[in-house]
């Protein structure tokens, strides 16, 4: 199941280079939120819909790009939940920082991940408890490593006064900025220690590199100590979060 969900997501990115590249007419548009969509959002989306369905037919789907209702929802117990284009002000801006995210979500937990970048060509994966990065067809198993001074990863897009009061007291550290769910992957490959989050997120922006960081040894917690819980409710938002090593 994981290489067939890998392959998928070569395969959605392959539709959003068609539109990065300019092939296709990228056609930004702004969504009830105020955040950007683009065409290469909605190729994706459709792609991985589709192999979904002819996958695993009897698992429902939560796409960004599809968000069914609270009424349809509220019962699920196992669904694919799925960000076709994580990262799009990274691909508006044209700096490679985006991915294709897919998770499957079973009683809360997202139990399978993969995170692709299309321009970087790398593809994060995990499932049964084990993380990979797989890069130029070489697959190596990967696991959260500490640093001292840690390496704090933080969002090339958003910033606030919370991150940064945070950051000041947090001691001796260094910082680097990457887009999207790339940040999940740099802790569970080891390359930082830290990522902590406190603007807003949804679901699907999380559940892929959640699995992977978790398959990796690293912890996802919300500021109370709770892990990010996937069971379907009402509100897309996420509570704030940090993705550590402890």
């Amino acid at each position: 199941m994981l290489d067939k969900i890998c392959q998928l997501a070569r395969d959605a990115g392959d539709a959003i280079m068609q539109v990065y590249d300019g092939k296709l007419p990228m056609d930004v548009i702004r969504k009830v939120d105020d955040s950007p969509v683009t065409a290469a959002d909605l190729a994706a989306h459709g792609v991985i819909l589709q192999g979904l369905q002819a996958l695993t037919p009897d698992i429902p789907v939560l796409s960004e790009e599809d968000p069914q209702s609270w009424e349809v929802r509220q019962h699920w117990q196992r669904y694919w939940l799925v960000d076709p284009l994580d990262g799009t002000k990274e691909f508006i801006k044209r700096n490679g920082e985006f991915t294709v995210n897919i998770a499957l979500i079973e009683k809360g937990k997202a139990v399978l991940g993969v995170v692709y970048a299309p321009v970087l060509k790398v593809m994060y994966s995990a499932a049964d408890g084990k993380a990979w990065k797989e890069e130029c067809s070489v697959r190596k198993q990967i696991r959260v490593r500490d640093a001292r001074p840690p390496l704090v990863v933080i969002s090339r897009s958003h910033s606030d006064n919370e991150l940064q009061e945070y950051l000041h007291q947090l001691g001796e550290h260094q910082t680097t900025s990457i887009g999207s769910s790339l940040k999940f992957c740099l802790v569970a490959e080891g390359q930082a220690q830290l990522y902590p989050r406190f603007g807003p997120t949804n679901v699907w922006d999380t559940a892929a590199g959640h699995a992977v960081a978790a398959a990796a040894g690293a912890h996802v917690h919300d500021w109370q100590g709770k892990p990010l819980d996937y069971t379907p409710r009402e509100s897309f938002l996420n509570p704030g979060f940090r993705v550590s090593l402890y």
